[in-house]
């Protein structure tokens, strides 16, 4: 059976954690921007320089394809994101494209010739960090989203996302969703903690859990902070203090379901006023769909009880998914052939696997996570966890092949 080669993946991981690397050995690579543009140049650089056609659509989306024996067979995907969070890591997403390059380069220096072609994908905008929502790429692509909508978005300066997709040079020509895949798998670290607490290599993803975005704005009044009683304060940041807690709360009441207040902004944001305005924005996550409407709810009413001049808008959904269960065997099949340890796992952070389930067979690999850490600086895979997972995606190519 054909194995990779972990050093030369490994290689590829330090060398593309350049583009953006940070101080403390994370990377900020921000969707569409000049980071962005030197990382999909050299991916794009690597890949032809195997053999690959690449094609770029109107997001942005690169598409690499390795030929296959029968061109008339739609082919088999692999891939992710080159996109990081700000101070993120070097594996969140970037894994998983390379992961694919490796593959293509040990099918050609082992003479490995597939039925199908083998297309290596880089999503655009999978962190939404620089552009909401997140998941863009895959989103336009499988037809989630509208391009013209999306292209109009902008980033908190006010560029568009056409105008940054024009900017750095990947605004393509091919038209978004022009190729149908026979199956799309997704190699990615696990973000959580727990593979590495169950001392398990391989993570079998049969799903991802629903997510729900929403913002919120907090309108109080301007005061001076020493001499404004209490009793007469109007304080936006009490209000939003209340809903954090609530979001917390919320969360722990609806387990399995997380809750998160990620972003918030405070004006004027001086020591010696009170705070005025309060912008928030919250993420919240569910396995199932019944159980995010109960959380939505719950968060609704919470605000409705606090006594401020609020507006929560919900911004954003993705639903709970299930991968096509002969996809999700065929990565079982391929963990037990190569004696790999592994359990069934569903995603709680959101893929582009996702999207595309909705279009074609799909599944997903996870390997563990240091500590769970992730978007963060410190993220972290061993070398040898980094090969395991993407030996299991090419045996799970293989057995897809096959069929």
């Amino acid at each position: 059976m054909p194995r990779i080669n972990g050093d030369r993946l490994w290689a590829d991981i330090v060398t593309t954690a350049r583009f953006g690397g940070t101080d403390k050995g994370g990377v900020t690579r921000l969707t569409l921007t000049e980071e962005d543009r030197q990382v999909r140049d050299w991916f794009v650089g690597e890949c032809r320089s195997l053999g690959c056609t690449i094609d770029v659509d109107g997001i942005g989306n690169i598409f690499a394809t390795y030929p296959g024996e029968d061109p008339s067979m739609p082919p088999i995907a692999v891939g992710s994101h080159l996109d990081t969070q700000p101070q993120g890591g070097r594996f969140d997403g970037v894994l998983g494209v390379l992961a694919g390059v490796e593959l293509i380069r040990t099918l050609k220096e082992t003479g490995t010739v597939l039925r199908h072609g083998l297309t290596v994908v880089n999503w655009t905008n999978e962190e939404g960090s620089r552009f909401s929502p997140a998941m863009m790429g895959s989103g336009v692509f499988s037809g989630a989203s509208c391009l013209e909508a999306i292209e109009a978005l902008t980033d908190r300066d006010g560029t568009t996302v056409k105008t940054a997709l024009e900017t750095i040079g990947y605004r393509g020509e091919i038209p978004v969703g022009h190729v149908g895949f026979a199956a799309y798998v997704e190699l990615h670290i696990e973000q959580g903690p727990l593979l590495e607490a169950a001392a398990t290599e391989i993570g079998i993803v049969t799903g991802v859990q629903g997510v729900r975005w929403f913002d919120v704005s907090i309108t109080g009044t301007e005061a001076h902070a020493g001499s404004t009683p209490m009793a007469q304060r109007d304080d936006a940041l009490v209000a939003a203090s209340e809903i954090v807690l609530a979001v917390r709360d919320i969360a722990r009441r609806h387990s399995p379901g997380v809750g998160t207040t990620g972003f918030a902004t405070v004006g004027p944001n001086s020591r010696n006023v009170v705070p005025g305005t309060v912008q928030l924005q919250i993420d919240m996550r569910h396995p199932s769909e019944a159980g995010l409407s109960q959380m939505q709810a719950a968060l609704e009413q919470a605000v409705a009880a606090i006594d401020a001049e609020i507006g929560l808008k919900h911004i954003w959904s993705k639903q709970p998914v299930v991968f096509e269960p002969a996809t999700v065997e065929a990565v079982r099949a391929s963990a037990e052939a190569l004696s790999y340890s592994a359990t069934e796992v569903v995603s709680g952070a959101g893929h582009d696997a996702a999207h595309i389930a909705g279009i074609c067979p799909t599944a997903m690999i996870f390997v563990p996570s240091k500590d769970g850490l992730s978007h963060n600086e410190a993220e972290y895979s061993s070398p040898e966890e980094c090969a395991r997972g993407t030996d299991v995606l090419l045996q799970t190519v293989l057995q897809i092949d096959l069929k």
